[in-house]
C-alpha cells in the first residue's frame, strides 16, 4: 500500500467538507457551494430520535447535534461507563434539553418504551474497550451481542424508519497480513479482527444486516468509527484506549507519557465533532440505506506522532516504552471514497488542531482528570 499521509495536512479546505450539499439537501455532492450540517438535517425537525448509549463522549456531542436540528431527543445509557458520578456533568448530557433514560439494552421493557413512536434509532451502546472486553468477554457478550439483538429486535418490530448501528475499525484488525506498513481500510475488504471487542462489532454488523434487511423492515446503515477523540474524553482505568487523553494527561501530570510497544502503532485520529456530524447525516441521506461506510480521515497517524504533538506544549515530557497490549491492532486508516460520495461528508478538524484543542481544554479543566489516575504511582 501507499505510505501514509502527513499528520500535518489540514483536511477541513476543500469542497468536501462535512458542512457541503448533498443529494438528499438538492445540492450535488461535488458542488462548491458549502451548506452546514444543521442545514442538511432539515428532515430531523421534529422527528423523535433515541440515542443508545447517548450519555458518552460522541452520543452526548450527537444528541447536541440533533437538539439543535430540532428533533426530539431521548438517551438511553446505564451511566455506569465511567467509575466517577461527575461523568453525566462532564459530557453536559443534562443541558442538552434531552429526555435522558437510565437503563440497560438488554432490558426489552426499558428498549421497547424508548423506540415507542420513535422515528430514528442511533445504536451506540457498548463496552466500549478493548482491553476491558479481553479481560471480561462476559460483560462483552451481554452488552455488544445480548444487548445489540434487543435493540435489533425491537427496533424490526418498531416504526422507526432507520437505525444507524455504530460499528468499529476494529473489525479490520491489522488488516491484509500479505502488506506491510500502515493500510487503508476498505469496507468492502476481508475481515480480520484481533479482539473481543472487534469479533462484538463484527457479530452486529452482521445481525443488523439479518434482522433489518427485509422489505417490512426498517431501513439500517452501518458506521465504523476509527479512532474517536476530543474533549471532554477521559481514560478508563486498565484500558489502552483513547491515546490523546491517555497521553495528554500523563503529560499534564508530570508523568511520563507510555508507548505501548514503541508506539508504532497507527491510528486513523477522527474528532468527535465530525464523527457527530456524520452520524446525524447517517440518519437522513438517502443513499446511506443499507450501507456500511467508514467515519475515519483518512490520514494515518503513529502513536508516537500524538505523543510527540503532545509533547510540544509539555516542555518536560517524556516517553517511555511499554510492552504492546493483547488485541492492540497495528492499525491503518480510512479509504474515505463512500464516506464523501454517500454522506457528501469529509471531517473538518485535522490532527493537529484536535489535539491542541484537547491540551487547552484539560489545561483549562484540570477537574477532569479523574481521581484514580492522580492516586495512581507515577510510573
Amino acid at each position: 500500500m501507499s505510505g501514509r499521509a502527513k499528520i500535518d495536512v489540514g483536511v477541513g479546505t476543500d469542497e468536501y467538507a462535512s458542512g457541503i450539499g448533498s443529494a438528499a439537501s438538492g445540492n450535488p455532492v461535488h458542488g462548491v457551494r458549502r451548506n452546514s450540517v444543521e442545514s442538511r438535517l432539515d428532515g430531523l425537525r421534529g422527528a423523535r430520535v433515541v440515542v443508545t448509549g447517548g450519555a458518552g463522549l460522541v452520543g452526548s456531542r450527537l444528541a447536541g447535534l440533533l437538539r439543535r436540528a430540532d428533533a426530539e431527543v431521548t438517551v438511553l445509557d446505564r451511566l455506569d461507563a465511567y467509575p466517577e458520578s461527575a461523568h453525566t456533568a462532564l459530557f453536559g448530557v443534562e443541558d442538552l434539553g434531552v429526555k435522558l433514560v437510565v437503563g440497560d439494552i438488554c432490558d426489552r421493557a426499558a428498549v421497547r418504551g424508548v423506540l415507542s413512536g420513535a422515528d430514528y434509532v442511533v445504536h451506540a451502546a457498548a463496552y466500549a474497550d478493548v482491553a476491558a472486553c479481553t479481560r471480561r468477554p462476559d460483560i462483552a457478550f451481554r452488552a455488544n451481542v445480548q444487548g445489540t439483538q434487543v435493540v435489533l429486535e425491537e427496533t424490526a418490530a418498531s416504526g422507526v424508519r432507520r437505525l444507524v448501528l455504530v460499528s468499529s475499525a476494529a473489525v479490520y484488525g491489522n488488516g491484509d497480513p500479505s502488506l506491510c506498513g500502515p493500510q487503508e481500510f476498505r469496507e468492502d475488504q476481508r475481515l480480520l479482527p484481533v479482539s473481543v471487542y472487534a469479533n462484538s462489532k463484527l457479530w452486529a454488523e452482521h445481525q443488523t444486516r439479518l434482522l433489518l434487511d427485509g422489505p417490512d423492515t426498517p431501513e439500517y446503515a452501518v458506521l465504523r468509527y476509527f479512532s474517536v477523540y476530543g474533549d471532554p474524553q477521559i481514560p478508563k482505568p486498565g484500558s489502552h484506549s483513547w491515546m490523546v487523553a491517555w497521553l495528554s494527561m500523563q503529560a499534564r501530570l508530570g508523568r511520563p507519557m507510555r508507548l505501548n510497544g514503541g508506539g508504532v502503532q497507527v491510528r486513523d485520529l477522527v474528532h468527535v465533532e465530525d464523527v457527530a456530524a456524520a452520524t446525524a447525516l447517517a440518519l437522513v441521506e438517502q443513499r446511506m440505506a443499507g450501507a456500511t461506510v467508514n467515519v475515519g480521515t483518512g490520514v494515518a497517524t503513529s502513536v508516537r506522532e500524538v505523543g510527540e504533538l503532545i509533547a510540544r506544549q509539555f516542555p518536560r515530557a517524556r516517553f517511555i516504552t511499554t510492552p504492546m497490549p493483547e488485541g492492540d491492532p497495528l492499525g491503518g486508516y480510512a479509504a474515505t471514497g463512500l464516506s464523501r460520495e454517500l454522506l457528501g461528508w469529509k471531517p473538518e478538524i485535522d490532527v493537529r488542531t484536535g489535539v491542541e484543542r484537547y491540551v487547552r481544554w484539560l489545561s483549562a479543566t484540570p477537574h477532569a482528570v479523574p481521581g484514580w489516575l492522580t492516586a495512581e504511582p507515577a510510573a
